[in-house]
């Protein structure tokens, strides 16, 4: 049984720092891609970074390149996303998602599993 479990979200001012933590089981971690997602109220679900299951490619949307780092630890399957400088509309819930396919996917179809996801709030 695959289970994604998110942690580190919370409340924080514009301009402070927030790390995502995604813990996975039941998968051969090494072998699927991993995304983060996110979604506002009233509004979709949106790609946020992806990495592969290599660990050696990264994709970033725009509104949060350079901003925002995506990475993981194999050896405790767990997946990362370290947000810097979060702005008001960085405010949304983060899921993190797997996909066993070799590559990258900016589309949420694309992912086989899915966290329960966690609240991140930032105010101005």
């Amino acid at each position: 049984q695959v289970k994604l479990v998110e942690s580190g979200g919370g409340t924080v001012q514009a301009g402070d720092s927030l790390r995502l933590s995604c813990a996975a089981s039941g998968l051969t971690f090494s072998r699927y891609g991993m995304g983060w997602f996110r979604q506002a109220p009233g509004k979709e679900r949106d790609f946020v970074a992806a990495i592969s299951w290599s660990g050696g490619n990264t994709y970033y949307a725009d509104s949060v390149l350079g901003r925002f780092t995506i990475s993981e630890d194999n050896a405790k399957n767990t997946v990362y996303l370290q947000m810097n400088s979060l702005k008001p509309e960085d405010t949304a819930v983060y899921y993190c998602a797997a996909r066993a396919l070799w590559g990258l996917s900016t589309k949420k179809d694309e992912y086989d599993y899915w966290g329960q996801g966690t609240q991140v709030t930032v105010s101005s």
